[in-house]
């Protein structure tokens, strides 16, 4: 299989791996690492919060709540502009004093009801495909470890690479157990999946959404930017990078922009 064409002109054809790994005649194996949030998903760790905190409140409470979280929601968004880990830090922090195990009941309505109807359905064929041509498959985020199991399961992928809450007493902290998975640390997490997996970087693919997701994408010799938001676009279009149009009427386009 080629490489997808250089041209400006939308394709609708994914990118490939290279034609001698499919072969078998690469020593390394090669892997494709998805950011989810924004990528795959049409969704932020925000609306995965929202839901667990909502959920049992009554309808007239839900709208004092939201109209209440609205107003910070523009707080973290300036914080999200400044730098993702920082922001990830301190919005997680609104998880403390929650039920470890409410939360974690509600997981799988909260995949059925917030996540699965904002799969873009081209991201779920992308993943396919790297599966079928034998890539190591592997979802690197900032959402939290259990949030992401059921999309795992669903996408057939084994290897996940998510920060956890901390528990205490049945509860959550609001404290991750490490770093943020974002920015530079994201990158960090992939070149240490690579040494572990004995994964060639070189021939590896990456599909991030934000110019946060910049150096994943630079550890990579095969980097995609999905949906890119102005800053990842303006590095996509100056290095030639492929860019490609998910829909959630699964429309795919590719292309260099």
């Amino acid at each position: 299989m080629s490489d997808p064409p250089q041209t400006e002109h939308e394709q609708t054809s994914l990118p490939m791996a290279p034609e001698s790994f499919i072969q078998g005649q690469a020593d390394r194996r090669a892997a494709a690492f998805f950011d989810v949030d924004g990528t795959l998903v049409r969704t932020t760790i925000v609306h995965y919060y929202a839901y667990f905190r909502r959920a049992g409140m009554s309808r007239w409470t839900r709208r004092l709540w939201s109209t209440a979280f609205l107003g910070r929601c523009l707080v973290y968004l300036i914080l999200d502009k400044i730098d993702r880990s920082w922001f990830n830090r301190v919005f997680y922090r609104n998880y403390g004093g929650m039920s470890a195990g409410d939360v974690r009941g509600r997981v799988e309505s909260c995949f059925q009801d917030i996540i699965h109807p904002n799969l873009y359905p081209a991201g779920c064929a992308c993943v396919e495909q790297h599966r079928r041509e034998g890539l190591d498959v592997v979802l690197v985020t900032g959402s939290i470890d259990f949030l992401m199991e059921p999309l795992a399961r669903e996408l057939g992928v084994e290897h996940v690479v998510a920060p956890r809450l901390v528990e205490r007493d049945g509860r959550f902290t609001g404290e991750l157990d490490g770093p943020p998975i974002g920015e530079a640390e994201k990158a960090r997490r992939i070149r240490q999946y690579a040494a572990d997996h004995d994964i060639d970087l070189a021939r590896s693919f990456a599909y991030g959404d934000s110019v946060a997701d910049l150096p994943m994408l630079e550890s990579v010799g095969r980097p995609v930017a999905i949906n890119p938001d102005r800053a990842l676009a303006a590095v996509a279009r100056k290095r030639g990078w492929t860019v490609l149009h998910w829909q959630l009427d699964g429309s795919n386009g590719l292309g260099r922009s």
